[in-house]
């Protein structure tokens, strides 16, 4: 069956592994909505599935076998469970069909690349956007437009140094040592740098100044995102001043320093981070007595990265740390959330401390620690988030 510009995949029929996930459920979507007959199979239900409409998705604690003549994809997750081709395949494949913008860098891709994609939204470009996260006022974390496709780059996986965008971005190099394919920070930086040389135009944010502007997000990392993004989309034809006057408006991502309410002048704030960097850089971006409630993510960061966490946490008023998400990680011996507590508590002797191995211990903790005026900080790319409205309800 031949295919459209505006349906190029017609006639292909996708089977997604881990397809609940951030990434695996926009390139579903995308795939879809450019013609593929798509289908896929995940663990849990996640809240990105609901943007899946007229998709087959089985849900179930093992993967039942792939539909016989569909291609196959699996996630990272599940890349040791069910046998297919690699994420960053698909990736590449959705990024060859568009002029497309690739964010990439260790922090920040998230927000940048919603940046980039609202702004072209607001002057009417109707970009496809392929994003980590929830942007509330774009409904979503992707979309199949007939504009511009942007396009967040991962490099745990090796994923970016596969796309061949017309425009690329890198924000940050740093070393994420959960991640087996870039071991040393050299290494990192050498991927980058390679795959920068397919890259027509290049933005490099570090070597931006941060914009000077009253953006909606806090902080000055976010300052520093949008000098990227606004530089992203001047490139992309966009005049300066025009793009400025759109990303003034922009108000966030989920689970990016989201703002989920406030209880007895007490302001609940939720966040994904989970590096010691992003840490430091949210606690940095809150005025006032800042509480702290840490998540772990994955035991071998947890391992590598505890004192990191440690000198992070050290700037927030108070901190309760849970036990580790796992995530598709198996338990080291040995290596638990108390490993940040302890660190933290030979840096900074008389802290207020607390350790609980449940999110839901740590929030009764630091509720009754909050008095008036402060802000409570969830952290970590878990589940943490689910604690917020319980925060919300003790404070109130």
């Amino acid at each position: 069956m031949s295919s459209s510009s505006s349906q190029p995949l017609t006639g292909r029929r996708f089977w997604i592994a881990g397809i609940g996930g951030a990434g695996m459920s926009a390139y579903a979507l995308v795939a879809h909505a450019w013609g593929a007959e798509v289908a896929g199979w995940d663990r849990v239900e996640t809240p990105y599935l609901a943007h899946l409409d007229g998709i087959d998705v089985t849900i179930t604690p093992e993967p039942p076998p792939p539909p016989t003549g569909f291609e196959v994809y699996v996630s990272t997750a599940f890349a040791n469970r069910v046998a297919g081709r690699p994420r960053a395949d698909l990736l590449a494949e959705l990024v060859s069909l568009r002029r497309a913008i690739v964010v990439a860098g260790t922090h920040g891709k998230t927000t940048t690349s919603a940046m980039i994609a609202f702004c072209l939204d607001r002057l009417g470009d109707d970009p496809s956007f392929l994003i980590g996260g929830e942007v509330p006022q774009l409904d979503g974390n992707a979309r199949a437009g007939t504009g511009w496709l942007v396009v967040e780059g991962d490099e745990s996986d090796g994923t970016v140094a596969q796309l061949r965008p017309e425009i690329g971005v890198l924000l940050n190099v740093d070393l994420d040592v959960h991640s087996p394919n870039v071991a040393t920070r050299s290494s990192l930086e050498a991927m980058f740098d390679e795959w920068l040389t397919h890259v027509p135009q290049v933005v490099r944010a570090e070597e931006l100044a941060p914009v000077d502007l009253e953006l909606r997000v806090p902080g000055e990392h976010n300052r520093r995102n949008a000098a990227a993004a606004l530089a992203a989309v001047e490139l992309t034809g966009v005049a300066r001043a025009d793009a400025e006057r759109a990303l003034i408006d922009f108000a966030g991502v989920g689970r990016r320093l989201e703002e989920k309410g406030e209880a007895g002048g007490i302001r609940v704030y939720d966040s994904y981070a989970h590096h010691p960097a992003e840490l430091a850089a949210d606690l940095a971006a809150i005025d006032g007595r800042v509480l702290a409630l840490f998540q772990p993510h994955l035991y071998s960061r947890t391992r590598y990265l505890a004192h990191g966490f440690a000198r992070a946490l050290a700037d927030a008023h108070a901190v309760c740390v849970t036990d580790i998400y796992p995530a598709r990680e198996e338990p080291i011996p040995g290596v638990t959330g108390r490993l940040v507590v302890e660190e933290l508590a030979a840096l900074r002797p008389g802290m207020r401390i607390g350790w609980a191995p449940e999110p839901e211990q740590a929030a009764r903790f630091v509720a009754g620690w909050a008095r008036p005026g402060d802000a409570v900080l969830t952290l970590g790319a878990g589940d943490v988030d689910r604690v917020a409205p319980l925060l919300l309800e003790l404070l109130a």
